[in-house]
């Protein structure tokens, strides 16, 4: 292929303007935005999208990481690389992405590091949280919801005959409502009876407003993902001591979302079940995210002892 002249500018350039005419979200351009200003076009921006090599992508990456980037914020910024260079496949300027070709290793440090509630905390932020906050700490706890799709979620959505909740639209950071994250987000999520037991009753006490939004500010309108960590969460970890030795909370909101499919695991329902209820774009995910908690070493040992026995027995 002839070289086109277009740099790795260009490519991002084009990819968010393709962005924002498919109509995602303004967060969500934001975001892609700012890793292109931020990381992609400071280290490799004046790149001809046609002499990019994988070496010149994994350099990039161990840049981001020797500055101090984090892991989770590399591994986006490289997403974004990589949308980029599609863009610049789909308009011919290159044959091949080799940023498809560059993956992050696992930090398996990190995987440790991730701060899932214990079921003694999952029983006291259920049983300390306000009346006013409960039924949302309940429904995050046995739903697994986001908290954009628990601040989007409307009356509407919640069937209580047929006894699910559909995950159809989200409320984003700048507290306007639209769709799911993705298209495995829009899902159908059944609700355990202490869910629906404390719908119906929070429903009746639940502020009004045009949204019809199950859990809204004291004005009917979209409340704050701030608001809801500030006000709400953070108080309820300290006030309980749910808290490190300096005092600080032990976890964010979402770790109530990852404290739901570790339910969902310790109830022996399969990846597959798991990832359609949490939303996940793809079982990898699931299993990238939560595939410690599947393995158990007793299972293991039962296994390889039956396995054993049919060998020498036949």
């Amino acid at each position: 292929m002839r070289s086109s002249g277009k740099t790795i500018r260009d490519a991002c350039e084009s990819w968010l303007k393709t962005c924002e005419r498919n109509g995602l979200e303004r967060a969500t351009i934001r975001s892609y935005r700012g890793h292109v200003m931020h990381h992609i076009d400071q280290k490799i921006g004046s790149l001809l999208v046609t002499e990019i090599s994988r070496r010149d992508v994994r350099e990039f990456v161990h840049d981001l990481q020797d500055a101090g980037v984090s892991r989770s914020m590399t591994k986006k910024v490289l997403a974004s690389l990589r949308s980029a260079l599609s863009e610049a496949v789909e308009r011919e300027w290159v044959a091949h992405n080799v940023a498809r070709e560059v993956k992050l290793k696992r930090n398996r440090r990190e995987d440790e590091e991730r701060t899932i509630p214990t079921k003694d905390e999952i029983r006291t932020m259920i049983d300390k949280a306000p009346d006013q906050h409960r039924p949302l700490i309940v429904t995050a706890l046995f739903t697994g919801m986001r908290i954009s799709e628990l601040r989007g979620l409307t009356w509407d959505c919640v069937d209580f005959d047929k006894t699910v909740i559909r995950v159809e639209k989200r409320a984003d950071r700048f507290n306007e409502m639209g769709r799911p994250k993705s298209r495995t987000s829009k899902r159908v999520i059944p609700m355990a009876p202490t869910v629906v037991s404390t719908l119906k009753a929070w429903k009746l006490k639940c502020p009004n407003g045009e949204l019809s939004l199950v859990f809204p500010n004291g004005k009917g309108n979209v409340e704050n993902h701030s608001n809801i960590h500030n006000r709400v969460f953070v108080p309820l970890l300290v006030n309980n001591g749910i808290v490190y030795e300096d005092g600080k909370p032990k976890f964010s909101f979402h770790a109530l979302r990852h404290a739901a499919a570790s339910l969902f695991i310790e109830q022996g329902w399969p990846p597959k079940k798991i990832q359609s209820i949490l939303g996940h774009s793809s079982i990898t995910m699931t299993m990238d995210v939560y595939g410690h908690l599947f393995e158990n070493p007793e299972d293991d040992l039962e296994l390889f002892a039956k396995m054993e026995s049919d060998l020498l027995a036949a």
